[in-house]
């Protein structure tokens, strides 16, 4: 059994050395509970042999120990293999140095039960440095200094003494040109903390956010962010103001980098779904540096895809991490902000997965400018934001996502697969026109017909009745079909002329030099069993008629011809209407309401798999 174990590889590791993926033997494993309570920032400290030489400060995490397997342990005497590690220099509770070796992944080659004992007599590594105690502060994360990545030879007595050439702190004043031979020390990102900044991180680039303006009552500035990831975690890094400038042009992704002296906060979880508790602040005193010999191309973005058909299941303005197939993309769209009066873009996606379930997709800004849906690319989110809105869940992108197109992953090759052979043409449910009410169904197929006759609508429920129909606009009232608004951001409500220049909004209680046309329009929408009277607020009604309220409200103004001729030229087109139906009481006096909620072009594909379906039913039914 002794051959099993790869004698002299402690040794060298704990000199700074590297070894790779080295077999060793478990003596003892002890877990050290977390001073927050929480099991899954507990450690485990374990006592390994190579054969030759015995090493006490080796640790893990929970959820690396948990790669065991539920409701296992690591058995005494068990024979392991190192797959991924780092080390770390630490400040012991005496202030001396010693070497921490951190396991980030391992496999066990054999139960401790088949081994029964000790595999020869290794004795412990003679370095004094690794000899300090490893309790209380002394392995708090953080309190670390850093490891050399370059391997300096063993002393001559073959024990654990450190290298001469390898300083016991590094400032950022400290740091070489990134060569393959600069003497750079790094320090794992898992075991940063804001207790110590005497640290350097060497780590890739994952994703790089736009530079944004932000505006509030102390001030005004810019700020980019950026996701690092090593082999030991990931952590997001933010520049504010001028030090946006300084290092905006420099950070690419993909590249890699060493960085020092960031601050260092608790992670705000609303905005990243990083696992990672604390996030970088750059600032005055940071420094920033290429490495240009080590690529690290196996580190990529960690994800933990949700199935699509789960975000129902989701609460509104949780992040999560999704991945699903671009089925359908709407065209570009370009308004104002309500609270800013900024100019902003958004393009419409609807994303389909394996679990034959549509969500819609909020791109926005430069995301949803560059994105190009030709191809039925697919795309892999990260910390993208659960929205409600009519009953359904929607997804968008915020400031702090990454989004990947067709990046080279086993579920982007395997969802790619699927949708080429099948996915697109199965039969989908789409979460986003979900109605949100008890069952938790999707809105219901409907012809006009059925809606009268299960009285869809006039059941007590507060939220209105939901229901989809294949419709054609049989005649849209051009009576005030246009309004003027107040051209407040928050605020829609219709404003008095006061025939003086200005006009004036009661919600408001201010007058204002101008306003903004706002579309309500009330159209006829029939099919084959019958019609229905519904109302479309602005964006709805801005996509039958073709054209924003703005343009319309120009024609108005301007050629009562020819705004006649574009409402007209809604007739007959036919569309998908979400309809919601509620009684609403106007005047003392009880009456059905029905709003278009959502208006689609028809996607006949999927519109014929629903009848198809339908005949199926029917058919079995004799």
């Amino acid at each position: 059994m002794a051959h099993l174990l790869t004698k002299g590889a402690l040794a060298d590791i704990m000199q700074g050395g590297n070894y790779d993926q080295p077999v060793v033997q478990v003596l003892t494993i002890k877990k050290v509970s977390s001073s927050s309570g929480q099991p899954e920032k507990d450690r485990y400290r374990t006592f390994i042999s190579d054969g030759q030489n015995t090493v006490s400060f080796a640790m893990m995490t929970a959820p690396v120990y948990a790669k065991i397997g539920p409701n296992k342990e690591i058995q005494k005497y068990s024979i392991m293999k190192i797959r991924k590690y780092v080390t770390s220099v630490i400040n012991n509770s005496e202030g001396k140095d010693s070497r921490v070796l951190l396991i980030l992944d391992f496999e066990i080659l054999e139960d401790g039960d088949g081994i029964g004992q000790k595999i020869g007599n290794p004795v412990p590594c003679s370095d004094k440095s690794a000899s300090g105690t490893l309790n209380g502060a002394s392995m708090k994360p953080g309190t670390n200094d850093v490891k050399p990545n370059s391997r300096p030879a063993s002393s001559p007595n073959g024990d654990c003494a450190p290298s001469a050439k390898v300083p016991r702190m590094l400032d950022s004043a400290n740091v070489k040109s990134s060569t393959s031979n600069g003497q750079h020390l790094t320090h794992p990102i898992s075991s940063l903390s804001p207790y110590h900044n005497k640290w350097i991180i060497k780590a890739r680039v994952t994703s790089k956010s736009d530079i944004r303006k932000w505006e509030n009552a102390k001030g005004s500035g810019q700020l980019f962010s950026f996701d690092l990831i090593d082999e030991s975690g990931e952590i997001r890094c933010t520049a504010f103001r001028e030090m946006v400038d300084k290092f905006f042009p420099m950070i690419e992704v993909d590249k890699v980098y060493y960085i020092s002296k960031c601050q260092l906060k608790p992670a705000n979880k609303q905005y990243s779904s990083l696992k990672n508790d604390y996030e970088m602040s750059v600032t005055s005193e940071t420094v920033i540096e290429e490495c240009l010999d080590d690529p690290m191309e196996k580190l990529q973005t960690r994800y933990e895809f949700v199935p699509i058909s789960q975000i129902a299941n989701i609460e509104k303005d949780q992040t999560i991490d999704v991945i699903g197939v671009a089925k359908h993309t709407s065209e570009l769209q370009t308004f104002q902000a309500k609270t800013t009066g900024r100019e902003l873009k958004k393009r419409d996606v609807q994303l389909i997965d394996q679990s034959n379930t549509v969500v819609s997709l909020t791109l926005w800004g430069t995301q949803a400018e560059n994105f190009d849906g030709s191809g039925n690319p697919v795309i892999a989110l990260k910390s993208a934001r659960v929205g409600e809105f009519g009953g359904g869940k929607q997804i968008s992108t915020i400031s702090s996502t990454v989004m990947k197109i067709n990046p080279e992953i086993k579920e982007c090759y395997q969802l790619k697969g699927w949708y080429e052979s099948v996915g697109a043409n199965v039969n989908v449910n789409d979460i986003s026109l979900r109605t949100g009410g008890p069952g938790n169904f999707q809105t219901p197929w409907m012809c006009f017909k059925e809606v009268v006759d299960q009285q869809v609508g006039m059941h007590d429920n507060t939220r209105g009745e939901f229901y989809q129909v294949k419709g054609t606009i049989l005649l849209l009232r051009t009576e005030n079909c246009l309004y003027k608004a107040c051209p407040s951001e928050s605020c829609n409500k219709k404003v008095v002329d006061q025939n003086d220049g200005t006009f004036h909004c009661e919600k408001c209680q201010k007058s204002y030099e101008g306003f903004k046309y706002r579309l309500l329009c009330s159209m006829n929408v029939g099919d084959w069993s019958g019609n229905q009277w519904v109302s479309m607020f602005s964006d709805e009604a801005a996509k039958v008629i073709g054209t924003t309220a703005d343009e319309a409200g120009e024609l108005f103004d301007n050629d009562k011809h020819r705004f006649t001729e574009l409402m007209e030229s809604t007739h007959f087109k036919e569309f998908i209407f979400k309809c919601r139906a509620k009684m609403e009481n106007y005047n003392d006096e009880s009456r059905l309401k029905t709003v278009a909620v959502r208006v689609d072009p028809i996607n006949y594909e999927e519109y014929n798999n629903h009848l198809i379906n339908n005949i199926k039913q029917l058919t079995n039914n004799y």
